[in-house]
């Protein structure tokens, strides 16, 4: 019981965030379901149709190609609307796309499966800019900032849960079903995980503004256009500049790694689809079992502290994989790896709105998600450009060495 109260404690939550708190969990929980299903196993499967490094880099980079290009007109649109309603149309015209995945192998050959997952990402990737956005703006606008470490740290250890168990039943069902209806199956598991998530952020209730102070920038449509103004370059001119720096830092190795991950799991170490599944599984492990300390860790170190130990943490996971050889080196690294991720992952966020102003925060996390797309963008396409000039195995220990650099740089300059 007490290690239940550790990460769920009904006594903690206001009456009056309840119906949020509970809305805000089954949204993650269903998350997890669509992560541990499509978003799991999508690289997985443009692996075994015959992607190249390039092609997976590809796939993994061009919703961040997308949301350079939309990031300040997505931006634009939110300040303009009330943002509850601007998520969840959001969110279902993005994860609506997830429904075009299931034909795929019907419709077309192998090869052009692959350019089809990677023109469906493009045209997903535009209402997921908006998203994105909207999200952190709603979670900051619905949740007092003295739950935030809670709610956060909560939903980590609901989400881990789901992904557990979404990832594992998946696994499974790749292994017993014939190719490639067992990944049709899986990609619908996804797409009614997607819509259910929808539904919980729709009943999400933000509670009006009292003493809110305008922004200091005009953004009347009446204003005389200036880039200046468009671009908010302002906001470079402030602290928050460094913290843009220092997340690039961490963002470009961490996603210079990820492209290898699916080449080294099946190619390199030959993983069936069954030990995918076990392994993510144990990566969700860990992370619940850290995500149970994590409000205790903030309140002792804070959210910058806990975000570098997190990001210094997440080096150990590229380093040992490039000298793994067999299925149980990648379960022990799956367990290593999900506990820095719920460092990272339950306190990122609550970090960058610490440094956002409360009266201007969608311009502040619209340079945030430019700065995460530019770093998905040239991680994603430079590593594996990298891995062909090295090897695999050394670009992942230099993408390791990187990430633990960015993850001192946030400790020291944080």
């Amino acid at each position: 019981m007490n290690f239940i109260k550790q990460f769920y404690n009904p006594s903690t939550v206001p009456f009056d965030q309840k119906s949020n708190f509970g809305h805000f969990l089954f949204d993650i929980g269903w998350f997890g379901v669509l992560s541990g299903s499509t978003a799991n196993f999508i690289n997985i499967y443009a692996t075994r149709i015959g992607a190249s490094e390039f092609q997976i880099g590809i796939l993994s980079a061009i919703a961040a190609v997308v949301s350079l290009f939309f990031t300040i007109p997505a931006t634009r649109w939110l300040e303009q609307r009330e943002i509850k309603g601007a998520v969840f149309w959001s969110s279902i015209v993005y994860r609506f796309g997830f429904f075009f995945f299931v034909p795929l192998p019907w419709l077309l050959s192998q090869p052009n499966q692959i350019w089809a997952l990677i023109l469906l990402s493009f045209v997903m990737g535009i209402p997921l800019t908006a998203l994105s956005i909207g999200f952190s703006s709603l979670f900051a606008e619905a949740v007092p900032t003295s739950l935030r470490a809670y709610f956060a740290g909560t939903r980590n250890v609901v989400m881990a849960i789901s992904f557990m168990l979404s990832s594992l039943l998946c696994g499974y069902l790749l292994t017993q079903i014939s190719f490639p209806l067992n990944y049709q199956i899986v990609f619908s598991i996804g797409f009614i995980g997607a819509m259910m998530s929808s539904y919980h952020l729709y009943k999400i209730k933000v509670q009006p503004k009292e003493n809110a102070e305008p922004a200091e920038v005009n953004h009347s449509s009446q204003a005389r256009f200036d880039l200046k103004t468009y671009f908010r370059a302002d906001i470079l001119k402030t602290p928050f500049l460094i913290t843009l720096l220092l997340l690039m830092a961490f963002h470009i190795p961490q996603y210079l790694a990820i492209p290898l991950f699916p080449i080294y799991f099946v190619r390199y170490l030959n993983l069936t689809d069954n030990q995918l599944g076990i392994g993510t599984a144990l990566f969700y492990l860990s992370m619940l079992v850290g995500s149970t300390r994590l409000h205790t860790w903030v309140r002792s170190f804070g959210n910058k502290n806990m975000v570098g130990i997190g990001v210094v943490s997440m080096a150990i996971y590229p380093i040992l994989l490039s000298y793994s050889t067999n299925v149980w080196h990648y379960y022990g690294i799956s367990l290593l790896g999900g506990m820095a991720w719920a460092i990272v992952g339950g306190t990122s966020l609550n970090y960058i709105l610490d440094r956002c102003p409360e009266n201007d925060r969608p311009a502040h996390l619209a340079w945030y998600n430019l700065i995460l797309n530019a770093s998905v963008l040239i991680g994603s396409l430079s590593g594996p450009a990298i891995s062909h000039l090295t090897s695999i195995s050394t670009a992942l220990i230099i993408f390791g060495v990187l990430r633990g650099l960015a993850g001192l740089a946030i400790l020291k300059w944080g």
